[in-house]
């Protein structure tokens, strides 16, 4: 198992030593921070969002992992207006009205766009340590072989917004966890590694975790994952929506989206992301290309996956 840690720690380290980043995105969380504690020596900017209407937990972790690396952080605080402007621009670079991918990407576009105006070229992200070391907190409920099939299926349908937003913005992007060696090393771990007990407590990472529990304080070792959305405040989100808009103005227009559209809105959320969706891109079920669709918008859903990425719908 020492070997294993050994391996990871030094594949992971110089994956993100040989990018040429001049920015990362830091939320405080496992994965950035543990990105940061690799390139602590370059000296890079370091970015942390923070929506100042809604109650957020990174910023706290963004500036401990800062302050332990040396690295000199830029905390962007946005308000609803500034929120909602970049909310509508995710949803047309990521051409969907998912809202919990919109939520958590709201957030990249917001960063990436900010570095890009401070003059940066690059910018890095830790994308693919939940994936590849089974990092999502429904991991931890699963058997191990359940584990291994559900990971192996991820592998094989796994996107990653940040791309498209990257170049859309006009920023290029570094992304170490999916560096071919990492990732390759990281399916043969087995997933007893990965989901693991520490003190009494199952967590997912664990062989990350242990990797790199020299580099790091042990309260961003052993943090809780806790999603994108969540840690930077963009999950008041779904609050600001039910209070702004009226009961039978969702019902009314949500009416009309199932009988005309063919598309089942569950929230107030998912309907003004819809209605923005729709100025810009035609209705999901025209747009679909084969067979397999999703029940709740009629968008094109692969066979082997669980989810639907346009409308948010899961399991489906």
């Amino acid at each position: 198992m020492q070997e294993i840690i050994s391996q990871v720690k030094l594949l992971i380290s110089k994956s993100a030593r040989e990018c040429n980043s001049d920015s990362i995105a830091l939320s405080g969380g496992l994965d950035s921070s543990i990105l940061a504690s690799c390139i602590k020596d370059k000296k890079v900017a370091a970015y942390a969002l923070i929506a100042k209407d809604f109650p957020s937990t990174d910023l706290v972790y963004s500036q401990l992992v800062a302050k332990t690396n040396d690295l000199n952080l830029e905390v962007i605080s946005v308000n609803i207006e500034e929120l909602l402007n970049a909310v509508e621009q995710t949803i047309k670079v990521l051409k969907v009205f998912n809202p919990l991918e919109i939520r958590n990407n709201v957030v990249l576009y917001i960063t990436m766009k900010s570095a890009k105006e401070a003059g940066c070229k690059s910018i890095m992200t830790g994308d693919g340590a939940d994936e590849l070391f089974a990092g999502y907190n429904f991991f931890k409920k699963m058997t191990g072989s359940e584990l291994d099939r559900d990971l192996e299926r991820i592998w094989n349908v796994m996107h990653f917004p940040s791309k498209t937003i990257s170049q859309s913005v006009g920023i290029s992007l570094d992304t170490p966890f999916l560096n071919d060696n990492v990732s390759e090393f990281a399916k043969k771990i087995p997933s007893n590694l990965k989901i693991h007990d520490e003190g009494g407590k199952k967590y997912g990472k664990w062989i990350l975790r242990k990797a790199f529990e020299d580099r790091l304080p042990a309260t961003i070792i052993w943090r809780e994952k806790t999603a994108m959305q969540d840690g930077s405040g963009t999950s008041g989100l779904l609050t600001f929506f039910e209070n702004v808009i009226h009961d039978s103005t969702f019902l009314e227009r949500s009416k009309y989206y199932t009988e005309k559209e063919n598309v089942n809105l569950l929230s107030k959320e998912s309907m003004y992301y819809y209605e923005i969706y729709r100025k810009y891109f035609d209705m999901p079920s025209s747009l679909a290309t084969s067979n397999s669709k999703c029940p709740n918008c009629s968008y094109s859903v692969p066979p082997n996956s669980h989810f639907c990425r346009m409308c948010g719908s899961f399991p489906i």
